[in-house]
């Protein structure tokens, strides 16, 4: 506050309002007198620089908000039998003396200590139970303190000795009690209350609260909150009402207290859980401490009980206010007799009106000034912003700074003040060495604090506000997040398939490409060439294009050759596009309809058109020749026209159709429509049959063909000796660019069918079914065309700006921008895991070697800021690139067809990043993953191609600067490494001898060795190796596995880079001996972990088989190893790939990877359609449960795992869950 009061007495105008909310400004102990109230509500108006407001009286608020009725209980004190109390008091303190003199094996005085005053803590809270709460409840006390760990000093060695010194201790005090309870199995502490009380197993107190809680029997739906002043109480209490309360009714029962104590631990997420499980009601009790006073607002809740009193009367107010449901009752259990705290309670009652009274009649007097600190001369001023920072507040900031300071499960940063040194130690990821602190020593450590402080500020870890650095990164980090995306984005055409208007009197000049097609399976129909007519030269790439297509029957090779420049006037271009909008038509939808209306308003239109021809390709013998126009212009048939070149005619039989009398030769090789049934039919032939003729029909009746018609289709024929025609059903156009195409293995027996002529309307003639066949492929060669197109026109963009020639194929830029989604021989997977790898180098090195003195935690806010999604996203919509994204699966029916004007309306003219035109076709959703993802594959695509000096220059041109460029590591400290590790060995063990040792001593030292020195933890040597390491495995497999299908890489970089292979390969080689620490906890779990591991397959460090968590720590230094070595051989990535890799051999292949579980899982269930639910999640005392389950064929699948790692559990779940279905669906 004197930050603020500063400013105020400064003259500042600005300054923030303050407005708090609280059931009671005074926190006094005693029932205070009117006088005193007022003096706390003019001591707090003047420190808030802010004026206490509440209602005229509490009927008011009564309104809205329900009052508790206070009910008191009072309870008969009567102590347990002497003999007995005497008794096992007696043998509690032997057992302590017993156990206190077994620690004195410990070398480490100070450990000594400390695990004495511990079990000091633990001899008291077993003596408070037995005493207060019966012998029953002490033995529960003494069981829950075997089970549970105790918290330790983070600076103090660990010993595990120690700890099961105390554990031993509380299960001797557990078999000592418990002698003094029934020994039938089948009795219970619910059986007789009252003689449980006689014989000392609980007290009246505990009797009076289960008597209290048993007059709400009938209460339909109780919600209870019982406060407690110990955390003991709590968990004792809680053991006692769930044993107890199932013989009268089903409420449950749980408990919830703080952590300050460090002898229970519950986390702040399950402590959530319980007051969600409150809420909904599966929970009806919480025995809590005073946690629970403030901040829950649960409106269920009908019942407090307070079973210890109020220490203050804000604690009486806010207990009582958690009672918020109509006709509640807070209950105040008291002692008979006890006529201090009786008196005390009642003024509680009455202190709310009071403080209501004194805040109503000062609230129109002035705020007065606050006695400041700044005059005794210790503080500092930031002379930009005017934040102070005093003796007082130092200290708080310290620990807040400290708070924010990287952490891990097994160290906590924290400062240590050495009162024999007067020294402030700060941990080891700060930049600042020791302060020693001079002067008054009561307070030396202020002075030390308010010292680090100015110091923390001069080095930039505190703001010009003096607030920790990491608060404002995070806060950066939050707002890049939280940025609004609007995922409706442009859908590019490229610029080569659009064109404008030209005048009908103009020539046109088409560059002309022959697309050869070749069939690699046997069809009785043929494909012949297709030519394709563009306005501008097509990219190298495309020009020389070859790539297959899978089709009913196989593949189909496709390949481009130019032909050469074709001028076309205006009659040829209009009756070319009739062409292809009629043949596409038929192709796509049979809509002659549709087809007319297209052909209406046929056109060189004003507006922008995709303008490109498709046209018949001639046959070799009809060489130099390129288009086939008599195929074109069948499309113009007219029976006038054809007559006058109808000679020598080897067909001279005419036949009657819909449009008159016409030659057979007219019919052959034809396209006509049917209007009996809507359809259109390529005739292949003239049969030798005619309406008399027999069909076999589907059920092996013969009838003739004139009376088949008369009974499907109501047609009499009249001309039935007339020759029927072959007809052949046009083909339809589908997505032969999938990758998983199902192959026909035979022709549909309804493709053909025999017609009358008489029945059939010409639309083209002369036409063959092999150009059908042929340009049913051509809506998906043009596909991949123009993404081919829009490929180029991304690469140019994206060229103009590189300085140095790069050479990137156009087919690795496609691929970049090709999703999953596409369902196409290739995606963007193996790309973008390579670009993401690259990128996470790139940014991390930079970083490293930029912000020396920044710890890991700033470095990784500063890295997310960098390569986040949200922030890839943002860098790739200023760029434009989300529009040239493929992200939906070819549909042929959404094709347009060019020339057809009635597709063209929406078409929209946009400038690229680098003013360079393309088009728009219209919008379409793409996530901001997406984007964040094609950005990476670019990044791949740039790396694979044109090495990382390639990939730097897109960087740039993202706006990521970053260059690979070695920069010494300053060190501004002298270690003398061997006195910490044995150098030798590891190098030997490394192979890589250090040219400076120190760094081989920060890789391996944690940030719980608080000693002073070693100043540095591995941290920062394990965020640049974390991003070395990922970097050279996925280059690794990426370049010795060339080929790999997409989504093959991703998952063998995720079996051979995470933490728990990395672990492994860290034991493997011994390496947890040499990890410099001082946390009892990870010493513990190292242990274990040692302990398990023969247990474990040593056939390979990757992969998912294992079913247990390893530390962090252990993989965490193989990456810091990484590191050291990078930065001590001036940034040689080969040098630490030839360092590294021996440790993590046998490296991933692809015939050795396995999908993780849960992947696999994931797609077993997409690929079978099984309904896999949502995993289910709880968590509670330091485990996560996860529970899969798959109903597949009407069976349910399901399994529950525990885990202290969800991770661990939820993969082990999947693998059993899997392994339940393989095995199914092999029995079946």
């Amino acid at each position: 506050m004197e930050f603020y009061h500063h400013q105020l007495y400064s003259g500042k105008s600005d300054l923030p309002r303050i407005f708090g909310m609280t059931a009671s400004p005074i926190k006094t102990k005693g029932g205070a007198t009117d006088v005193s109230y007022r003096k706390a509500i003019q001591e707090l108006e003047n420190l808030m620089h802010s004026k206490v407001y509440t209602c005229a009286n509490e009927s008011v608020l009564s309104e809205f908000i329900p009052f508790s009725t206070p009910k008191f209980k009072f309870y008969r004190h009567k102590e347990i039998p002497y003999a007995l109390y005497e008794h096992l008091t007696k043998e509690l303190t032997i057992l302590k003396d017993k156990h206190q003199l077994s620690l004195k094996i410990l070398d480490d005085e100070a450990a000594v200590e400390s695990m004495c005053k511990k079990i000091m803590k633990v001899f008291s809270a077993f003596e408070f139970c037995l005493g207060e709460l019966g012998v029953w409840l002490a033995v529960k006390a003494a069981k829950s303190f075997s089970c549970n760990a105790i918290d330790h000093f983070l600076w103090e060695k660990p010993d595990l000795l120690g700890d099961r010194i105390v554990k031993n201790f509380s299960l001797d005090v557990c078999t000592k009690f418990s002698a003094f309870l029934p020994t039938n199995p089948a009795w219970t502490i619910g059986d007789d209350v009252k003689g449980n009380v006689d014989a000392g197993l609980m007290t009246e107190k505990v009797l009076c609260l289960i008597e209290s809680l048993l007059e709400y029997r009938d209460l339909n739906d109780l919600r209870c909150i019982i406060f407690v002043e110990r955390v003991i109480t709590a968990i004792v209490v809680q053991s006692l009402l769930s044993e107890f309360l199932p013989k009268h009714n089903n409420w449950k029962t749980k408990y919830m207290a703080g952590n300050h104590n460090g002898l229970q631990y519950q986390t702040r997420k399950l402590q959530n859980e319980i007051v969600d499980e409150f809420r909904k009601g599966m929970v009806n009790i919480i025995v809590a401490t005073s946690i629970l006073e403030e901040g829950l607002d649960v409106q269920s809740c009908n019942l407090v009980i307070r079973f210890d009193p109020s220490a203050t009367v804000c604690s009486f107010i806010q207990s009582r206010g958690r009672a918020r449901r109509q006709n509640s009752d807070y209950i105040l259990m008291v002692k008979s007799g006890d006529l201090s705290t009786y008196s005390r309670l009642e003024k509680y009652l009455g202190s709310g009106e009071i403080m209501r009274k004194e805040s109503l009649s000062h609230a129109s007097l002035p705020c007065s000034p606050v006695e400041s600190d700044l005059c005794d001369g210790y503080f500092y001023c930031v002379e930009s912003t005017g934040a102070i920072v005093t003796l007082h507040s130092s200290v708080r900031l310290i620990y807040f700074y400290c708070s924010r300071l990287p952490s891990d499960e097994y160290f906590k940063p924290t400062p240590r003040w050495d009162n024999e040194t007067c020294t402030l130690h700060l941990p080891k990821s700060c930049p600042l060495p020791a302060i020693h602190a001079q002067g008054n020593v009561k307070i030396l450590k202020q002075i030390a604090c308010l010292e680090a402080c100015k110091k923390l500020h001069q080095i930039g870890a505190l703001t010009d506000n003096l607030v920790p650095d990491t608060v404002v990164e995070e806060d950066d980090a939050q707002e890049t997040g939280s940025q609004q995306y609007d995922d409706e984005q442009p859908s590019y055409i490229p610029v080569e398939m659009v064109r404008p208007f030209i005048p009908k009197d103009a020539s046109i000049l088409y560059h002309c490409y022959r697309i050869e097609l070749k069939q690699n399976f046997e069809y009785e129909t043929p494909v012949h060439d297709v030519v394709l007519c563009m306005r501008s030269e097509l990219d190298y790439d495309i020009a020389n294009l070859k790539f297959d297509l899978q089709v009913d029957r196989g593949s189909l090779s496709v390949s481009f050759k130019y032909e050469g420049v074709i001028s076309l006037n205006h009659k040829q271009v209009m009756v070319s596009r009739r062409f292809q909008i009629t043949l596409f038509r038929m192709l796509m939808d049979h809509n002659l309809a549709k087809l007319r209306e297209d052909l209406d308003g046929l056109d060189l239109g004003e507006n922008l058109e995709i303008d490109y021809l498709l046209l018949p390709a001639t046959s070799v013998d009809q060489r130099p020749f390129v288009i086939d126009w008599r195929s074109v212009t069948s499309v113009l048939f007219s029976c006038e026209e054809y007559e006058k070149d109808h000679i020598n005619c080897s067909l001279p039989k005419y036949l009657h159709t819909k449009d008159g009398l016409r030659c057979a030769c007219m019919l052959k090789n034809s396209l006509v429509y049917t209007p009996h049934n809507n359809h259109v039919y390529c005739i292949t032939d003239i049969l030798n049959l005619n309406g008399n003729s027999l069909l076999k029909l589907k059920n092996g009746r013969n009838i003739p063909y004139k009376n088949y018609y008369e009974e499907r289709h109501g047609i009499n024929l009249w001309f039935e000796k007339e020759s029927l025609l072959n007809g052949r059903k046009v083909f339809k156009v589908q997505n032969c660019l999938l990758r998983c195409k199902q192959r026909k293995e035979r022709e549909s027996s309804n493709m053909s069918v025999e017609l009358p002529p008489e029945l059939c309307s010409i639309i083209m003639s002369p036409i063959s079914l092999s150009t059908f066949y042929s340009f049913s492929f051509v809506p998906s060669i043009m596909h991949r065309v123009e993404s081919l197109l829009l490929a180029v026109n991304l690469k140019r963009m994206l060229l103009d700006h590189c300085t140095q020639n790069v050479v990137i194929p156009t087919i690795k830029v496609l691929e970049a921008i090709t999703t999953k989604e596409c369902q196409e021989v290739f995606h963007l997977e193996s790309l973008e895991t390579l670009g993401d790898s690259f990128l996470k180098y790139a940014a991390s090195q930079q970083l490293f070697k930029t912000y020396h003195n920044l710890h890991e935690g700033l470095l990784s806010a500063k890295k997310d800021k960098i390569i986040s999604n949200a922030a890839l996203c943002i860098r790739g919509c200023n760029r434009k690139l989300p529009g040239f994204i493929r992200n939906e699966s070819f549909d042929p029916k959404k094709w347009f067809i060019p020339g057809d004007n009635s597709t063209n309306k929406s078409i929209k003219e946009e400038y690229l990043f680098n003013t360079k035109k393309i088009y728009i076709s219209g919008k379409r959703k793409v996530k901001c993953k997406r984007v964040a993802d094609v950005v990476e594959a670019l990044i791949g695509a740039f790396l694979s191609t044109g090495g990382e000096v390639a990939a730097v220059m897109f960087l740039d041109w993202l706006g990521i600067n970053v260059d690979l460029v070695h920069v010494p590591y300053e060190r501004n400290f002298a270690v003398q490494p061997e006195k910490h590790i044995n150098i030798r060995h590891l190098e030997s063990q490394l192979n890589y001898s250090f040219n400076d040792p120190s760094l081989l001593v920060e890789a391996l030292t944690h940030g719980s060795y608080m000693l002073p020195q070693i100043p540095r933890c591995y941290q920062r040597l394990e965020f640049l190796g974390d991003a070395v390491l990922d970097y050279l495995i996925t280059i690794h497999l990426y370049y010795k596995f060339p080929g790999l299908s997409p989504g093959l890489l991703t998952d063998m970089r995720s079996a051979q880079v995470n933490n728990d292979c990395y672990a492994r390969c860290s034991v493997k080689a011994g390496l947890h001996k040499h990890i410099l620490h001082l946390s009892r906890h990870l010493h513990k779990h190292i242990a274990e972990t040692i302990d398990n591991f023969g247990k474990l397959s040593s056939e390979s460090t990757f992969g998912w088989e294992t079913e247990t968590s390893f530390p962090k720590v252990l993989g965490d230094v193989i990456e810091s190893l990484a590191g050291a070595i990078f930065v001590d051989s001036g940034y040689s990535k080969e040098k630490v790939f030839e360092s590294i890799r021996p440790l993590l051999e046998p490296l991933v292949t692809p015939e050795t990877v396995k999908q993780h579980p849960a992947k696999e899982l994931n797609e077993l269930c997409q690929q079978m359609h099984y309904d896999m639910k949502k995993p289910v999640k709880c968590s509670g005392r330091g485990q996560t449960s996860v529970t899969i389950e798959v109903k597949a064929n009407g069976v349910t699948y399901k399994h529950t795992e525990k885990s202290s790692d969800k991770d661990i559990a939820k993969k082990v779940a999947c693998k059993k869950v899997l392994k339940a279905l393989k095995q199914a669906n092999s029995l079946n």
